[in-house]
């Protein structure tokens, strides 16, 4: 009798075996190199997956999809498994089967289908739920309201991460799933689970488990209310983030245990912050460990395209730029209302995966059910996959080249933004990159513990109201700007310890040359509205500006502040937060005051009552720009052109002009920066006519005028488009190389050598 040791190294080496001989077939080896040594989830790029609903069992049509698999280019699948359904004859009677299941091994055939035509086998897992009749067998098992009722989703009652069906059940279910494989010659070479990280922070579970594990753990009894200013309660955030990296450790050891060490458990993570951080999933936690990130990030609500680029790079910022990232990129019609089962419009799922690609995320076409009475969706994912295949060597493995980069920290998101994150995190931040965005900036985002590693490559750093920064943190920032960093800092940026208590003063006053002087905490209930209130521009212009003029208008004396350019009519711009007032160091200069709220109706009232103050809206000092003035919020909340002109303003004084790219011509794009050996890759999108949701057409652009300055090795003489399909007659001079580009419609590529 074979042990189960014996058998376990048995198979283990089986699919291993299996691993290196699926390797010929990799998108980054040439036809008949020798076998490469890459694993699967260092080489596979393209992918697909149907996601089955229970009725499909009775209805796959196989032939039909692996036909839809090569005219897709894909090279892996996701085919669902278990957990919430069963799509195979499972030996634990609790795991529901598909109700059209029948004595069908659906996953197992699907299995096989995708092994004979060459495909990696990635095992879809949902596996936080379960029926009633689960339940009953093992109530222990299961989430608890403080009154000890379940928790329940819909029909489905909601498992606890802290029970024995995270500790033993999943795992035995994983192990059973690759075991099957293996006997059927086709395993699973990873795991991907929908929900994975069980309860959101909305919920507080008081389950028999989390009551007495969370008491040995914190020495306290689990808190009975949401209350960040308990510290029994931050205890309990934290212990959460800690047990679902357990989660994590746990079913990876188990999968590698039953299929080798490249047998992979990888959950699925959201591109957003504060959604990982309702989730308890920690991005810098789960990143830096992973090998690879799946993002279950299928499409924009009513966001903006670059919010996918940006979710690419944020990632790849933390994981690492020599591995990937592929995201569910769906087919179907999301938004407030998802229709799943219907077309999405073309223009409105191109634009979304190629802001992916733009961000260095890889595709993967994503349909809900294998049959479809909408047959529109069959047609969208095809040319681009194809694409991809034909350009990934310029798609992969490459490093961005950008001069700015913008901070982001989970920390922050949690400790500062609390229940409210959406208006005091998420929103400084998304604002400021839609107008680096606006700007043609290149960036790239990194997670405020990096700033060491990233330093070398940035001339300017922005921190989006990074509220609640540790110390050191703050001297990271400092070290920074004495080694010639610019630093630029809005709303109150490091005003906070990385507990979110307030602080007696910024913690980089220094660096601001402004000092609070008023408790923290009056700008949290103002976040989220909007006043009748500006920002007064000095030195006052009017007085030497075509219009009406009076007596008691102040004369012109001096100049202004480069970060003032374009504003020589203008003595106020809209602004509609509030401010308190600070204390400013002498030698920091003060070029935006706050002019309080007036009245707006009746019109006849609209007339200011204090004109002027002494209150700071942005105070510069050396190289470091702060703007108490949350301008960066309020252009996500309300995107008026002189928002984003004077964001843009900052980061151009801020680096002193050291941008690398330079985009002359009509119309909003997302330029992005790349480094390969030899060569840039620029890839520019065109955002012009994305406003509305869902887009149904794409409008191209006129002829754009490109210059990117070549860094060392990079000779420049050649440009290449890889959309347009032809080279482009470019100039060089001064280290810069010039061209035209002749249209972009969604988007461009070009690679300069």
């Amino acid at each position: 009798m074979t042990s189960r040791r014996d058998f376990l190294a048995a198979t283990s080496a089986a699919v291993l075996a299996s691993d290196l001989v699926a390797q010929t077939a990799g998108p980054l080896s040439a036809p008949h190199s020798p076998l490469p040594l890459k694993p699967w989830y260092e080489r596979t790029t393209r992918w697909g997956q149907t996601n089955v609903t229970e009725k499909d069992p009775e209805r796959y049509d196989i032939p039909w999809w692996r036909e839809f698999w090569k005219r897709t280019q894909v090279q892996g699948v996701i085919l669902n498994a278990g957990g919430i359904v069963a799509y195979y004859p499972s030996k634990f009677p609790l795991q529901h089967r598909a109700e059209f299941l029948g004595t069908r091994d659906l996953y197992g055939d699907l299995a096989k289908a995708a092994k004979d035509d060459g495909l990696v086998i990635v095992a879809r897992m949902d596996s936080n739920r379960t029926t009633e009749d689960f339940f009953k067998a093992h109530p222990d098992w299961f989430a608890r309201d403080i009154s000890h009722n379940p928790y329940r989703a819909e029909d489905k009652f909601v498992t606890c991460v802290n029970s024995p069906y995270y500790d033993e059940y999943l795992p035995a279910v994983l192990t059973e799933i690759i075991e099957r494989g293996l006997a059927q010659g086709c395993p699973p070479q990873g795991f991907a689970d929908n929900s994975w990280s069980g309860l959101t922070r909305d919920n507080i579970c008081y389950c028999d488990n989390c009551t007495s594990k969370f008491q040995a753990a914190a020495g306290a009894p689990i808190p009975v209310k949401h209350d960040w200013n308990d510290p029994v309660y931050r205890k309990w955030i934290d212990w959460n983030y800690a047990r679902r990296i357990q989660i994590w450790d746990l079913n990876n050891r188990a999968t590698k245990a039953a299929g080798g060490n490249h047998c992979l458990w990888f959950g699925m993570n959201s591109g957003s912050i504060s959604s990982q951080s309702r989730s308890f999933r920690d991005c810098k936690a789960i990143f830096e460990r992973a090998p690879v990130v799946f993002l279950d990030h299928q499409s924009r609500g009513a966001g903006a395209f670059e919010e996918n680029s940006d979710t690419g790079k944020l990632v790849h910022g933390v994981l690492g730029w020599d591995k990937l990232a592929p995201e569910s990129m769906a087919m179907y019609q999301v938004g407030r209302t998802s229709f799943r089962v219907a077309s999405k419009p073309a223009p409105e799922a191109r634009m979304w995966m190629v802001e992916g690609f733009a961000g260095g995320i890889q595709p993967w076409w994503h349909h809900i059910g294998a049959y479809h009475d909408d047959r529109r969706m069959y047609h969208t994912a095809e040319p681009l996959m194809k694409w991809f295949k034909e350009n990934e060597r310029y798609m992969v493995n490459r490093r961005p080249l950008a001069t700015v980069g913008i901070a982001w920290s989970q920390r922050n998101t949690d400790f500062y933004g609390r229940d409210r994150a959406a208006e005091l995190t998420d929103a400084p931040y998304r604002g400021f990159v839609e107008a680096l965005v606006r700007a043609r900036v290149p960036y790239i985002p990194l997670h405020i513990d990096h700033l060491d590693r990233e330093a070398p490559g940035l001339k300017t750093l922005i921190l989006p109201n990074i509220a609640a920064m540790s110390d050191a943190q703050c001297a990271s920032v400092r070290k920074f700007a004495a080694n010639g960093g610019s630093v630029i800092a809005t709303g109150v940026t490091s005003l906070y310890t990385e507990m979110g208590d307030p602080r007696p003063d910024f913690g980089l006053a220094d660096l601001f040359g402004t000092h609070a002087s008023s408790p923290a905490g009056a700008e949290r209930s103002a976040a989220g509205q909007s006043q009748h209130t500006y920002l007064r521009l000095l030195p006052e212009m009017r007085a030497g500006v075509y219009g009406p003029h009076t007596s008691d208008e102040p004369k012109v004396t001096g100049t202004r502040h480069a970060v003032l350019k374009g504003f020589s009519e203008t003595d106020i711009i809209p602004f509609g937060g509030t401010l308190t007032n600070l204390k400013v160091d002498s030698d920091a200069l003060v070029p935006l005051t706050f002019v309080p709220v007036f009245p707006i109706y009746p019109p006849e009232t609209a007339w200011m009552r204090q004109p002027v103050t002494t209150i700071p809206g942005l105070v510069i000092k050396g190289k470091c720009a702060f703007m108490p003035a949350d301008i960066d919020r309020r252009y996500k909340l309300e995107p008026l052109p002189d928002y984003a002109d004077l964001l843009a303003n900052l980061v151009n004084w801020a680096t002193a002009g050291e941008i690398p790219l330079r985009l002359e011509g009509h119309g909003l794009f997302d330029c992005n920066l790349y480094t390969q050996p030899g060569r840039i890759i620029a890839h520019i999108v065109n955002l012009t006519v994305t406003g509305r949701t869902p887009v149904d057409e794409l409008i191209p652009s006129g002829a754009l005028k490109a210059a990117i300055h070549l860094p060392p090795g990079v000779k420049g003489r050649a440009v290449k488009a890889l959309v347009g399909g032809k080279p482009l007659p470019a100039k060089v001079n001064a280290g810069w190389v010039t061209f035209e580009i002749p249209s972009v419609l969604d988007h461009e590529v070009l690679v300069i050598e």
